[in-house]
């Protein structure tokens, strides 16, 4: 089973580094999984914001680790490629813990938050560097180098930093958390065609972006650089929309 999962956290880290984008259609349970890799995708990526309120939990960490790693546990069962787990902020757990859970669901890659969802606003750069270290360091004792996608959360309003830092405390985060074992960085809420080039050019590491429906879309994004897309819980909100208009259409 090691093997195994050794040869899908490979596979999944030499998709971050190709000439193809990596594209990833986040899912919140098996059928949606099933979709996704039947059409082809490489890889498979949850959105904790889809499976949390799907389990009826806030996002931000309000569902109970347990119920998300059942829920993620399932998508990695179901899909023959790799599984990549949105892992909040980790739940508070140790480093080892995080990493055990993680394989125990046959997951090989993560998102790792430093939002304080306790304490507000971001967790200290350095800290966080550190956790993402430790999280390495395990991973490497426990023979499957997991995928570790380190969100830089500085463009998020709650994040409490200023419109004009939050390029450059992105930029420094991105630095810290490769230096820290990460493999991708993701600066999260970040729409700007300028901010993404200069991240792209200043993080000496694989960005993940996010399209904007009208202004950046993939092949925008592919032009800039960026090596990762992810969708978080666009595709879950579009299928309940879906769901409400057919359910809307039955009544009398």
């Amino acid at each position: 089973m090691t093997a195994e999962l050794k040869a899908h956290a490979d596979r999944l880290r030499e998709l971050h580094h190709r000439d193809e984008m990596l594209v990833l259609p986040n899912v919140w349970d098996a059928a949606s999984a099933e979709i996704v890799a039947e059409a082809g995708f490489p890889a498979v990526a949850t959105a904790s914001a889809a499976i949390s309120a799907m389990l009826g939990y806030p996002d931000g960490e309000g569902a109970p680790w347990q119920e998300m790693f059942a829920a993620a546990g399932r998508v990695a069962r179901a899909v023959p490629v790799p599984v990549t787990v949105d892992a909040e902020a980790g739940y508070g757990m140790e480093p080892r813990e995080l990493v055990d859970r993680l394989l125990e669901i046959g997951a090989v890659g993560c998102n790792l938050e430093d939002t304080d969802h306790r304490a507000g606003g971001l967790v200290e750069a350095g800290a966080q560097a550190e956790r993402l270290a430790a999280i390495r360091s395990a991973a490497e004792g426990a023979g499957v180098p997991i995928v570790i996608n380190a969100r830089a959360d500085t463009f998020l309003p709650a994040s409490g930093v200023p419109e004009e830092e939050r390029v450059a405390e992105a930029v420094r985060r991105g630095r810290l958390y490769l230096e820290a074992g990460a493999d991708c960085i993701y600066p999260i809420g970040v729409g700007d065609e300028q901010d993404i080039a200069r991240l792209v050019a200043d993080v000496p590491g694989p960005i993940n972006g996010n399209t904007r429906p009208g202004s950046l879309d993939l092949a925008k994004l592919r032009e800039l650089g960026v090596a990762r897309v992810s969708y978080g819980p666009r595709l879950y909100r579009e299928a309940l929309a879906g769901l409400r208009a057919a359910v809307q259409d039955l009544r009398p």
